[in-house]
């Protein structure tokens, strides 16, 4: 899932060049102090990351508990639920933003149908919108939001979730 954000009415798509990361340690007398530095520098790249699954953030809706992975780079965020072929029914991604905005969103390389919910600094939700796969249709809120909460295409109506239900355990 890509996000693009709305300047003076016009889409600027977030399509831009990632670069990967590389790293070049020189090593010093102790090539141990060099791995470690290494580990030391890609450990919070590696939590702050859930892009591959692994680590999960639990959210409150009600009585509902979704457990997410968060987007929290522009990377992340840019890369979102791409690709992606399953959604477990209690699964979703958390895009979270460093500023209040209006980012729209579209899904673009996105196979799956999925339900956004637009969250507010505040923890509520603004408002919700359906996404068909492949459309580069753009999903923007009626607000700013801070977040935005991608689960699996009907998962929040089948639930009884709506606007304006308020999320507990996003992170600040």
């Amino acid at each position: 899932m890509r996000f693009s954000a709305f300047f003076k009415a016009k889409r600027f798509s977030a399509s831009f060049r990632v670069r990967r990361f590389s790293a070049f340690f020189t090593p010093r007398r102790n090539g141990a102090v060099a791995r470690r530095s290494a580990l030391a520098l890609l450990a919070p790249s590696a939590l702050a990351s859930a892009a591959g699954g692994t680590a999960s953030l639990p959210l409150h809706i009600g009585p509902h508990v979704f457990h997410v992975e968060v987007a929290a780079t522009a990377q992340q965020r840019q890369h979102g639920l791409m690709g992606r072929t399953h959604l477990a029914a209690d699964g979703g991604m958390l895009f979270v933003f460093e500023q209040p905005g209006r980012y729209c969103f579209w899904m673009r390389d996105t196979p799956l149908p999925l339900t956004i919910a637009f969250i507010d600094a505040a923890g509520r939700i603004a408002g919700i919108d359906d996404m068909q796969p492949r459309s580069e249709a753009s999903h923007c809120p009626s607000v700013k939001i801070r977040y935005a909460l991608e689960v699996r295409q009907g998962e929040f109506r089948r639930r009884g979730i709506r606007a304006p239900a308020q999320v507990s355990g996003l992170p600040r």
